[in-house]
């Protein structure tokens, strides 16, 4: 399958080569890309394209049966890529019986995050009025948003989140987008698994597209839009989801 790639001038990290199979399933297969600084790289696909498992090989969760990360043109393994890759899970609640604040607070002080960013995380994110909740206790989209404030203020450049808009209605992803695009303006870079293409065209800078474990195409809109015209013979479709069937 053909994949289409563009480099930005600063890559945060390559991604060469990632497999995984679970015996006779081949989940991955060579997959390779690029995260640039500071950007919203947006990782789409169907249902068990394997989005889930790259992140878990990614951040040294599970491991890949091949494959190479790089970062700044140095190899990291598995073991190091908490080093520079903060990974966010969906469908999570740590510490459910500790409330949302203290969470938040010891995740500071163990990881040595971004203390100075908590009140504005706080604010952009909406927690105030749930802070001194068990975890455990809150709804889905309270405990996303708890997740999505333990990503923002951890100190690695890198943020991967899966599915940082599940569990949240509109309003709240909206405000969850602006946080995150707030805090790329600033430097920092995220690698992002969204399930609805609408809201991937909306916040994401470029797109990798996973398909039955492989890389179908790389790069921004157009770039994607160009590769999927040129795939069906006719005009590069307008709408991201003609272009994301056409290339899944």
């Amino acid at each position: 399958m053909r994949s289409f790639c563009i480099w930005a001038a600063v890559v945060r990290l390559e991604v060469k080569g990632i497999s995984k199979r679970f015996g006779v399933n081949r989940v991955l297969r060579d997959v390779s890309f690029s995260i640039n600084d500071a950007e919203i790289l947006g990782l789409i696909g169907p249902n068990g394209a394997g989005k889930t498992t790259l992140f878990e090989c990614l951040a040294g969760v599970l491991p890949a049966d091949q494959g190479c990360v790089f970062s700044n043109n140095r190899e990291v393994d598995a073991s190091q890529r908490s080093s520079v890759l903060f990974f966010v899970p969906d469908g999570i609640a740590p510490w459910p019986n500790q409330p949302a604040q203290w969470a938040l607070q010891f995740s500071l002080g163990f990881w040595g995050g971004r203390r100075h960013l908590y009140r504005d995380v706080v604010n952009e994110l909406g927690l105030e009025p749930f802070l001194r909740m068990p975890i455990g206790t809150l709804s889905k989209g309270q405990r996303k948003r708890v997740l999505l404030a333990l990503g923002l203020l951890s100190p690695q450049p890198i943020l991967a989140i899966d599915e940082p808009f599940d569990g949240l209605d509109l309003r709240q992803s909206r405000e969850a987008a602006a946080a995150l695009r707030n805090h790329v303006s600033q430097g920092r870079t995220l690698f992002v698994s969204i399930h609805q293409i609408g809201d991937a065209a909306k916040i994401c800078d470029r797109f990798v597209l996973l398909s039955d474990g492989q890389v179908a195409g790389e790069g921004k809109l157009e770039e994607l839009a160009a590769l999927a015209g040129e795939r069906l013979g006719q005009a590069p479709p307008s709408d991201f989801e003609e272009v994301f069937l056409a290339l899944t």
